[in-house]
């Protein structure tokens, strides 16, 4: 791939705050954008298509995984996630900083497909916070949320295969971000 920007991967738990990071991280840094997910998943309200996500149907999805056109894709929670190789590309030319929010699978399919990235976990304070976090968000049966703590569990485990791994404490968003910024500032300077 031939690209000036650098892709950060910023991973968490479900309702472990990535977006809200991001966000955030986005607002602190020039030319600093959110690569936009293809999902399968209902938009939530307020969502709008092509910024939030790509949101397109399971049998398109299929068609494209079929194509070869995902560098990485997978199903959470019964809904599938990818990241396009197009879009992937065009957004690391136009950009210096390129968020993606890519789960674990998607950070072994970079690795796998050398595709240069810098990776950072964000850990929840604890499994107690997250379903908390998980609840105040909406929409979740018991079933689900049992669900998304198992795959918590997993996730954290994984969370070691990371550059880095930061705390994002509850009610200190500002913190994570600063932590953030000082880990991209060190990497862009190793990279140049």
């Amino acid at each position: 791939m031939n690209h000036r920007g650098i892709l950060v991967l910023i991973s968490s738990p479900s309702g472990g705050g990535k977006n809200s990071v991001i966000r955030k991280l986005i607002d602190h840094i020039d030319d600093a954008v959110q690569f936009v997910t293809t999902t399968t998943r209902d938009r939530r309200e307020g969502e709008i298509n092509g910024t939030d996500y790509h949101f397109i149907s399971r049998n398109v999805f299929e068609k494209k995984i079929e194509a070869g056109d995902f560098v990485e894709y997978n199903d959470y929670a019964g809904n599938l996630y990818g990241t396009e190789k197009e879009k992937l590309d065009a957004s690391l030319k136009e950009h210096n900083i390129l968020f993606s929010q890519a789960d674990v699978n998607g950070k072994h399919s970079l690795d796998k497909l050398d595709i240069p990235h810098l990776s950072i976990f964000l850990m929840p304070e604890s499994m107690d916070v997250l379903r908390e976090r998980i609840i105040n968000r909406g929409g979740v049966s018991e079933e689900k949320m049992h669900e998304r703590l198992q795959i918590a569990e997993e996730e954290l485990e994984t969370s070691k295969d990371y550059d880095f791994r930061v705390v994002n404490k509850e009610g200190a968003l500002d913190e994570t971000v600063e932590k953030i910024v000082g880990i991209i500032e060190e990497y862009r300077k190793k990279s140049k």
